[in-house]
């Protein structure tokens, strides 16, 4: 893609028996019935040799949810825009536009 690169990330996370202020420990144990977000992140960075996040997008909600389905249909609008991003530079609309050019053609 011309206007940059486009990354999305799906994680299902999980809570463990380790805490958060005991050292990293690799053999920390899945807690059952316990919440289990899934998360979403989506990143569009420049074409640059310092690539820049052009624009982000992250959401973490229960995966149990009675709305999942609206959450994923936002998730999904929210992730195409962010792809979208830096694609149209030249199409660019400005209030008062659309006015002006009509009055230099009258």
């Amino acid at each position: 893609d011309p206007s940059g690169t486009f990354v999305q990330l799906r994680l299902h996370l999980v809570q463990t028996s380790c805490g958060k202020r005991t050292p990293r420990r690799q053999n920390c144990r899945p807690l059952e019935n316990r919440r289990k977000p899934t998360c979403l992140a989506c990143y569009k960075f420049d074409r640059g040799d310092v690539p820049k996040v052009l624009d982000k997008y992250h959401n973490c909600g229960p995966s149990h949810h009675l709305a999942a389905k609206e959450i994923r249909q936002r998730d999904e609008a929210e992730c195409r825009a962010v792809e979208d991003a830096g694609k149209a530079t030249d199409a660019l609309y400005l209030p008062g536009m659309f006015a002006f050019s009509k009055g230099l053609q009258a």
